[in-house]
């Protein structure tokens, strides 16, 4: 058992999990926390959230002086990862490259355990620069030798969110109309960052090793339904529309010849309509935690006076 006052050690840490990640470790009692990230407005908005955690601004792509945080660390997160790109070798470099760096200052330390934030993906129909790079990312976790826990969340949301269901309640808010793709019935597993956060502590303090856990929000709700859901909880007027399928990938990609990093892209609709149904664990007799109704989830993540105003940049 992992004693709480020992030294964790998060990378990717100003990113949407890390964010929430350390609001709930704190919250339970951890109290030497290390978070290293390159994103500078991210990581301002952790240190002005929490300056008793300590900070480290970098890119673990690159082998360098934030490699000697995780001296004395008795376990390291590993939650960076490129989700959204256009460009192949990003993914690449942030998925994989990235990790090598990681292992090897990881090994060099000595550092006992690591918990490794994989992705549904990787057992998902899609395929993608995403999914094969955290595919790839994943297996070189597996096949390092060292301790470790595997956890492979699905579409993930909740406080600070800049994309997915974040970007959608704002874009909602701001719109008198709201287009959905075809009927909008494609089927969704969303996961609430906080309870997917309480399942990471768990792993933390228990050290499981070797053990690789599909993590799937107890809610299978259709797109369609978890839009309706967020215009409820916002109390919001805007009129959904529903289009043609193939007219909304074609304003996806036109969209993207403006966007430099996009909310939404093409190859993320063609995800959102794969027919993916994933199985996962009980989260309450593996973890202890029990998930949040969806409803409640989606009016804390957004309706919350502490959290639901601030977001992160991508």
């Amino acid at each position: 058992m992992a004693d709480k006052h020992s030294k964790i050690v998060i990378t990717g840490a100003a990113g949407l999990v890390g964010q929430n990640l350390i609001v709930e470790l704190k919250s339970q009692g951890f109290t030497q926390l290390v978070a290293i990230d390159k994103h500078a407005y991210n990581m301002g908005i952790l240190r002005e959230l929490h300056p008793d955690v300590v900070t480290i601004e970098a890119d673990v792509a690159v082998p360098g002086p934030w490699e000697e945080a995780f001296a004395g660390a008795s376990c390291v997160v590993q939650l960076h990862a490129q989700i959204t790109s256009k460009f192949t070798e990003e993914f690449v470099r942030n998925n994989i490259d990235a990790t090598r760096v990681v292992l090897d200052a990881f090994k060099r330390h000595n550092v006992p355990y690591m918990v490794h934030i994989s992705s549904s993906v990787v057992v998902s129909v899609a395929n993608d620069d995403y999914t094969n790079t955290k595919k790839a990312q994943e297996k070189l976790v597996v096949e390092s030798g060292i301790r470790h826990t595997v956890l492979r969340p699905t579409l993930m949301f909740g406080w600070f969110d800049p994309k997915h269901f974040g970007w959608l309640s704002r874009f909602m808010a701001k719109t008198p109309v709201f287009p959905i793709p075809g009927d909008g019935r494609y089927m969704r597993q969303p996961l609430y960052e906080r309870d997917f956060c309480r399942c990471i502590a768990d792993c933390i303090v228990r050290e499981r090793n070797g053990e690789v856990y599909d993590v799937v929000g107890d809610t299978r709700i259709d797109y369609v339904d978890i839009i309706h859901t967020i215009k409820k909880a916002k109390g919001l007027k805007t009129l959904i529309v529903h289009i043609p399928y193939g007219f909304f990938g074609f304003l996806l990609r036109v969209y993207a010849l403006f966007s430099g990093k996009p909310p939404f892209t093409e190859s993320q609709l063609k995800a959102l309509s794969a027919g993916d149904d994933f199985k996962g664990v009980d989260t309450q007799a593996v973890f202890g935690v029990r998930q949040t109704p969806f409803a409640d989830a989606v009016r804390e993540s957004y309706c919350d006076p502490r959290y639901s105003a601030i977001v992160l940049k991508r």
